[in-house]
Order: structure tokens, then sequence, then C-alpha cells
């Protein structure tokens, strides 16, 4: 292995494992104030694109870091979605039991 490529996959290693709190955080504790749907969503559109160019170019690093990182950033998206929806079920339920 080159220094180039050793290079690429240790910085892959570095932005991959960055989603990796991210996505314990939610999961341990359920909250996503924090999070920005629109900013994840465009975050997650670019990845998949940085992983059709890795695939294009037949770059390791890329195809390595694009496709867990995809997987993170889908997984961080969804779960916002997921809860935010759960969190507006719920006060809609609370709020028909209330008035009933």
């Amino acid at each position: 292995m080159d220094q180039t490529t050793l290079i690429g996959l240790l910085a892959a290693t570095c932005t991959t494992a960055a989603f990796v709190p991210q996505v314990i955080a939610i999961l341990r504790t359920g909250n996503v104030d924090g999070i920005s749907v629109m900013m994840y969503s465009i975050f997650t559109v670019g990845i998949a694109l940085w992983l059709s160019y890795g695939i294009l170019v037949n770059d390791l690093p890329m195809l390595l870091a694009n496709s867990i990182s995809l997987l993170l950033a889908i997984s961080v998206l969804s779960l916002t979605v997921y809860k935010r929806w759960q969190k507006k079920k719920n006060l809609c339920e609370d709020t028909q039991i209330a008035t009933a």
C-alpha cells in the first residue's frame, strides 16, 4: 500500500468515525432536538454522490469511507425523522386524552 492510499484511509477513518458518537447519543438519549433535518438531507445526498464518484474512479478510501458514512448519515437522518414523528404523535395523543 502506497503512502497516498494510507493517508486516504486514515482520513476516511477519522471522518467516518466522527458520525458514530452522534448515532450512539441519539440511540441512548432519544434526543434529536439539535439535529437539522435539512442539513443531514443535503449531507446524505452529498455522501451518496461522493460514493458514486469513488466507484467511478475506483478509489478504495473513498469507497470505504463513503459507504460507511452513508449508512451512518442515513441512520442519523432516519432516527431524527422517526423520533420527531413519534414525539408529535405522542403529543397529539396526549392532547386528545386531555380533552376527552
